[in-house]
């Protein structure tokens, strides 16, 4: 698998059809034909068992698709029940075709009466990527209709009800047990909401030529585990601590002492040579015990905190940190010192107070924060994920690491990044703190601050799906210590 590759927005996915279909000599149903083609194979190869299939067609090329799969699974010997509604005629050249060769060869349609016939497998080829708002009443009861088969579904292209650059679920989609994406991979298929609907998702380069793919801007790309190691490269062998960096974590208000612990940890843990904090006198004992490495100090007051900065490479900021007094003197200067910056927690919402422009700085908001930090409600954030961190990237002039299903990685001039990793047991108080200090720790160790929050969130993923192998339910943000340190050394 490729350490990355790149997804596309819709308007550029319409290009490289247009493209594409020009290289096939303008045969734009060769184009189709390949489509329905391959989605058979993957239906075959998933499901062998299969005898009888419901393809859900709309009335665009998305069903013109469907029709092709029919006609070949018909042909296959399956029994095969085309459902389409009332209003969803073929109404494309391409789809018209499609169905005309299908009822010819045999082929059974049927209109949408309220409920579908009983079969192995359900193909949704309703929408695909034409679809962007709410699906219309009679629309809406026919996915509510696939949703309620208790049989797998595969989806072509893209779940029906999703749309495909935000990865926003307007009203009701289709829940897919695998989508099939064609040519290239659809931007919003890859984080938030989408990822509840699309189930196993592939993609089928259809074979077009690569030529079509010339002019055409993706706008993301995707992160697999392979992408790591090209950041974590082996050390020299007459290396010293100096040349892997100083982490200052800043944090740890009265009763938060273990927010700043797993920042230090984390940052250890992932390489850093050395690492301070900077934390309430009462945490210092407690730090000490669990992690001797780490070299705490009792900061009282923002007086005490000089020192500390002018001997250190990085600054995480944030975990257990507060809003009070104390906590906003420490912000403060910490925003003063002139270093690089990761900004988390409560030092995020210390800043939408004060919006400002932050140079070298990595902010890690989860959608919450995010939304505090637009001035918007959490679900505008949600709705379309690409949008908001390019939004808070811009804003702060920094780094965002927009946390969640499909973490992204933005930046002001930058091609996003979306992170394929991690799992639901990730989602528990404490795992921002630890990717906080991941993320310093490869910013001390030289990575530019783009690639480090990549690195970071890309790490700290793999970290939690390697501790999720005993279950996801009940992981807790320490279990990701020794897998960092593992997953560190590719």
């Amino acid at each position: 698998m490729s350490a990355t590759f790149p997804v596309y927005a819709t308007p550029a996915a319409r290009r490289l059809d247009a493209q594409a279909t020009a290289l096939l000599d303008g045969d734009a149903y060769a184009l189709m034909s390949r489509a329905g083609q391959a989605a058979w194979a993957y239906l075959q190869r998933h499901w062998p068992q299969a005898r009888s299939l419901t393809v859900v067609c709309g009335p665009g090329n998305n069903g013109g698709d469907g029709y092709v799969l029919a006609r070949l699974a018909h042909r296959a010997g399956l029994h095969v029940n085309v459902t389409h509604l009332a209003a969803h005629v073929p109404n494309t050249a391409l789809a018209q075709r499609a169905c005309t060769e299908y009822v010819a060869a045999g082929g059974h349609v049927e209109i949408f009466a309220g409920t579908l016939p009983d079969a192995d497998v359900v193909v949704d080829a309703l929408f695909g990527i034409g679809l962007s708002r709410a699906p219309d009443a009679d629309s809406h009861r026919l996915i509510d209709a696939i949703n309620a088969q208790r049989v797998p579904v595969l989806a072509l292209d893209v779940p029906s009800g999703v749309d495909a650059d935000t990865g926003g679920v307007p009203a009701v989609a289709v829940v897919a047990t695998h989508t099939l994406q064609f040519i290239a991979a659809h931007a919003g298929l890859q984080t938030g909401a989408a990822l509840e609907y699309t189930g196993a998702l592939s993609l089928d380069d259809l074979d077009v030529p690569v030529d079509a793919f010339d002019g055409v801007a993706a706008c993301g790309e995707r992160m697999t585990a392979d992408a790591l190691a090209q950041w974590l490269l082996p050390r020299r062998r007459n290396t010293h601590k100096g040349e892997s960096g100083h982490v200052l974590c800043v944090g740890g208000d009265h009763g938060s002492g273990g927010a700043a612990l797993l920042c230090a940890e984390a940052a250890l843990r992932s390489g850093a040579g050395l690492v301070s904090v900077a934390t309430r006198g009462e945490h210092v004992a407690a730090l000490l015990s669990r992690r001797p490495e780490a070299m705490p100090h009792a900061v009282e007051s923002d007086s005490e905190l000089h020192p500390l900065i002018a001997r250190t490479d990085v600054i995480a900021l944030g975990p257990g940190l507060g809003q009070g007094e104390w906590g906003s003197a420490l912000y403060r200067l910490a925003l003063q010192a002139g270093k690089p910056l990761v900004i988390d927690a409560d030092a995020l919402n210390l800043l939408a107070h004060a919006p400002r422009i932050l140079l070298d700085a990595i902010l890690t908001p989860h959608p919450g924060e995010a939304a505090r930090l637009l001035d918007v409600a959490t679900a505008q954030v949600q709705g379309d994920r690409f949008a908001a961190a390019q939004a808070l990237a811009e804003r702060h002039g920094a780094v965002v690491v927009l946390k969640g299903a499909g973490t992204i990685v933005a930046a002001p001039d930058r091609t996003p990044r979306v992170v394929a990793v991690g799992n639901p047991g990730m989602a528990v108080g404490g795992m921002g703190d630890v990717l906080t200090g991941v993320i310093a720790a490869l910013r001390a160790q030289g990575l530019p601050a783009f690639d480090a929050a990549s690195a970071g969130a890309l790490l700290h993923g793999l970290a939690g799906d390697a501790a999720a192998r005993d279950g996801e339910r009940g992981l807790l943000p320490s279990d990701l210590m020794p897998y960092l340190r593992r997953l560190a050394n590719p």
